[in-house]
């Protein structure tokens, strides 16, 4: 059963917990690359249950979401108010062939495109952080609004990569 927009939101609010959503999205990178290290990329291939992602296709979607959001932010510093779409993770999936990425390489683009992603959200004036896009499903979403909801994001899927490396058979 797929949840619903705000069982969504309320989930990734719940990960979050109050932290400083900079300091996660900063930290993120580090804390997986210390995970995957040393891990056979047969086992970051392997799918922990069927209809489960691999950590493999867990990067991917990391580094997707990162060019996602780097988009969502630039669009709305460029023009406050533009309408964001949604995306469907799972055709995002089918159609990048997840599955087929090296999990190392999905790895490294994500940590790029964070890095640079963060290098303009520190550069943003208080101003700019309370611009905002039109969310097609969610609604206003201000610059602030879009970091918070993906450092949330960050802390579900590294606990996922986390549940799935410490795993003794997957």
């Amino acid at each position: 059963m797929q949840e619903t927009v705000q069982e969504y939101i309320k989930r990734i609010e719940t990960q979050l917990g109050g932290q400083d959503p900079m300091k996660v999205q900063t930290a993120t990178p580090k804390k997986i690359e210390r995970l995957i290290k040393g891990v056979p990329a047969s086992k970051l291939r392997k799918p922990p249950a069927p209809g489960k992602w691999s950590v493999g296709e867990i990067l991917a979607h990391l580094a997707d979401c990162e060019i996602v959001t780097g988009w969502r932010v630039r669009q709305i510093l460029g023009a406050p108010g533009t309408p964001i779409q949604p995306f469907d993770q799972d055709a995002w999936a089918a159609a990048g062939h997840y599955a087929k990425r090296d999990p190392r390489k999905s790895f490294e683009l994500f940590a790029a495109l964070r890095a640079g992603n963060l290098a303009l959200l520190k550069s943003l004036s208080p101003e700019q952080w309370k611009q905002h896009g039109m969310h097609a499903e969610r609604g206003v979403e201000t610059v602030e609004r879009i970091l918070q909801m993906m450092a949330g994001h960050d802390i579900n899927h590294t606990k996922q990569i986390e549940k799935i490396v410490s795993a003794k058979k997957i």
